[in-house]
Formats: C-alpha cells, structure tokens, sequence
C-alpha cells in the first residue's frame, strides 16, 4: 500500500508518519509512504527519519495543481493533515489560511480525482462547531465557526464533503479537540509554556484563562485517523474526542508544577478577539462503529510531554518560541496542525 501525507513534516502529520514505518499499524506494517510539505515555519524534516527505506520526501505546496498531478499517481490512499493552523496568526492575516485551507484542499481533492486515489482522509477540527456552554457536539452539530481558522477549515471540511457527494470520492473526514504531545511547535500553549518555564522565563495567560478545551495525546489521534482511513466509511464525520476537559489556568497549574515553577511565572494578557469559552466533542460515533478509545491518561501524557521538552532542547530553540511576532501569545493549541 502507498499512502501519501501532506503536512507529514508537522506536529500530528509526523507523528503519524512515524507510527505507520514503526510499525505501529499492523495492517500497514509495509505501506510506503510519501510526505508533501511545503516546509514552512511548522513543517521540519527533523522530525521525520530520513534515511526510512519506505519514506519519500516531496518539498511540494499542496496548492500546486501540476505538481501535486505530479505527485500523486500511484498511492492508494491520501491522509490530509496539511493546514494553517493557528488562530492568533489568522486574527491577524487570514488570506494565508484561505489559501491553504480552502483552496489547498480543493487543489488536493481536484488532483486525487484526476488521478485516481481510491481513497483520502480529511483531517479538521472542533473548532468548527463554534462554542458551546453545556453539553457536547455530535457529528450533525451545525457549524459556526468564530475564528478566521476555524472558517477555513469548516470551508475546506465542506469543500471535501462535496467531492465526495458530487464525484463519489472516498472521503471520510475527522474532527479531533486539542492534540498535545513531542514535536508540537512551541507557539502552541503547551509547548510554549513548557519551554519559556524551562528558559526561567515567565508564560502568558489570556484573560481570566477560564476557556476550556478537551486534549488529546497526539498519538491517539493518529490511531483514530488511522482507523478511520482503514475501517471508516465514506462520506462519514468522526469526531475524535479526548474525554479531559481542563480550563486554561488548569493547564497552566499542572504545567507550572510539572516545570517546578510557581503561579509568579505567570502573567495575564488581554484576551484573543472573539475567544470561544469551551469546546467539547461527543465521540461515542468513532467509539461505537470503529472501536476507539484514547489510551494515553492526560496526567502522564502531559508529564511525559514536559519531559521531552525538557530533553531535547535544541529541537525547539532552533524553531524559536515566541509565537509569530513574538506578541503576548498563549498560543493555545488547536485541534489540528500539519
């Protein structure tokens, strides 16, 4: 089987990468896989093995029609995490994200049809949904997305689902909540608390840091796009939910004590322009139909976290971590990234 990822040089992308030569999927243990990257300032090749006998690397923007016409006979299947992803960036500029995110998707989708890819897998975010105050939402959720982001990538979820409605593309798309875990761009509130408390540096916090959000270990998040590429059905929405719903400042408490700092290292800034309060996703669809469940318990998973930031400093200091514009970011983390 040949499996073509784009963003596979990202955070979540490479992690999946990383699982499928490992052999973590055992019914992909020989796949040869393929990343497109434009390698922009979230994609790095350090995060991928280079020298793998089944990786092939394709410096390509997925906004190239000839190139990605280029690139894509041949493969079985496509696994689409390339996006901009970060929504203080697109409070900022959004045009990037509209770009990428919408018209990124369509140029992959136009090109997967041409050459005939049997199968793709649309990987997007809960932030679609907009926010909710009570309850959870459920794959027919509407959706209202708040954040120059997450319309683009509610767009490009409704770009692909036409693909699949109009042309019979086998298309199922995923929407995860907040990934954690190695390799994350320390702009994201993790990653970028962790290593500015490791730099004895203070972290800060948006407003009264009462938004709440659901996290998942980016590993169990590979395992869910994985099942759903290989068992999902097409035309079908998974949520992919990781069931520990924490505030901000409870983040930020269990960062601080995991870095051995105190609540002085923490400084509250204003608040992101039209900020959503919580997200929450019901995933009982993945769980009941493909057999999911997270594994990685958030206590360890964050402390295991902390601990490879903490041993591999020059991975991160090579990328920098104050955010875009070295701004008064919390850069909190959002459902998915390349």
């Amino acid at each position: 089987m040949r499996i073509l990822v784009t963003g596979g040089a990202g955070f979540i992308g490479s992690h999946y990468v990383r699982s499928l030569l490992e052999g973590l999927y055992p019914d992909c243990a020989d796949a040869r896989v393929t990343v497109v990257d434009k390698l922009s300032y979230a994609g790095n090749r350090d995060n991928l093995p280079a020298r793998h006998p089944r990786l092939a690397f394709v410096e390509a923007d997925i906004c190239d029609l000839p190139r990605m016409l280029e690139v894509l006979p041949g493969h079985d299947a496509v696994v689409h995490f390339a996006a901009e992803s970060h929504v203080d960036r697109s409070v900022e500029s959004a045009a990037e994200f509209v770009r990428t995110n919408v018209g990124g998707t369509q140029t992959l989708l136009d090109a997967c049809l041409e050459t005939g890819v049997e199968r793709l897998v649309h990987v997007s975010t809960d932030e679609v949904y907009g926010s909710i105050s009570h309850g959870s939402w459920t794959e027919e959720w509407p959706l209202a997305p708040n954040s120059p982001y997450a319309a683009t990538k509610a767009a490009s979820d409704l770009v692909a689902r036409s693909h699949w409605r109009t042309h019979g593309l086998d298309l199922s798309i995923t929407r995860c909540s907040n990934n954690y875990g190695p390799y994350q761009h320390p702009e994201k509130l993790i990653p970028l608390f962790v290593t500015r408390l490791l730099e004895g540096r203070q972290v800060p916090l948006y407003g009264d840091g009462r938004n709440v959000r659901e996290w998942l270990h980016v590993d169990d998040h590979c395992r869910a796009v994985h099942l759903v590429l290989t068992r999902g059905r097409a035309g079908e929405i998974y949520n992919v939910g990781g069931g520990d719903e924490r505030s901000n400042v409870q983040i930020t408490e269990e960062v601080l004590r995991l870095c051995g700092a105190d609540w002085s290292a923490v400084r509250h800034v204003a608040d992101r322009k039209g900020h959503d309060l919580r997200y929450a996703l019901d995933d009982s669809k993945i769980r009941e139909h493909l057999g999911y469940a997270p594994q990685v318990p958030f206590a360890s998973g964050l402390a295991d976290t902390v601990t490879w930031y903490r041993d591999h400093p020059n991975w991160w200091k090579r990328l920098g971590h104050e955010g875009a514009a070295g701004q008064d970011r919390t850069g909190e983390g959002t459902g998915v990234s390349p």
